[in-house]
């Protein structure tokens, strides 16, 4: 076998064709990307998150009425102050259940995430705030 003739072969002549081009019987169409949907969790958390804070905010300017309405303060061991102090814990609860359902809604893939980012700041603002109103209310006598 002659390894010349491998080599000689013949070069591909070139063309004065122009590119294939689309045929005017298919239209190209822009591919439209799918617009995602809102996140139910997102809007969940977002939810929560605001009634949380309302109702901590109520029931904060309850404690502190019945604070500024009781001759001497309100003594911590009667059952209203009691109520007051268990609606408080259960409202930064459903805070925290806000919380966490709006960092569900930030990891999920191919969906909005306003209302899970508005939703976990809300909550994580709300328990914040009360746990530091908390806090400064056992340092004061």
């Amino acid at each position: 076998m002659d390894t010349a003739s491998i080599d000689s072969a013949p070069a591909p002549t070139p063309t004065t064709q122009a590119p294939a081009q689309a045929s005017p019987q298919e239209p190209t169409q822009p591919t439209i990307q799918p617009e995602f949907k809102h996140s139910g969790l997102g809007i969940a958390a977002f939810t929560l998150s605001i009634i949380a804070t309302l109702l901590i905010f109520g029931i904060v300017t309850v404690a502190g009425v019945m604070e500024a309405t009781t001759p001497g303060g309100i003594d911590e061991t009667s059952p209203e102050a009691i109520v007051v102090g268990m609606l408080i814990f259960a409202f930064i609860g459903l805070a925290l259940v806000a919380l966490g359902l709006g960092i569900g809604g930030l990891v999920q893939k191919q969906r909005k995430k306003i209302f899970a980012i508005l939703g976990t700041i809300f909550s994580s603002v709300a328990i914040l705030a009360t746990l530091a109103l908390i806090a400064y209310g056992t340092t004061i006598d």
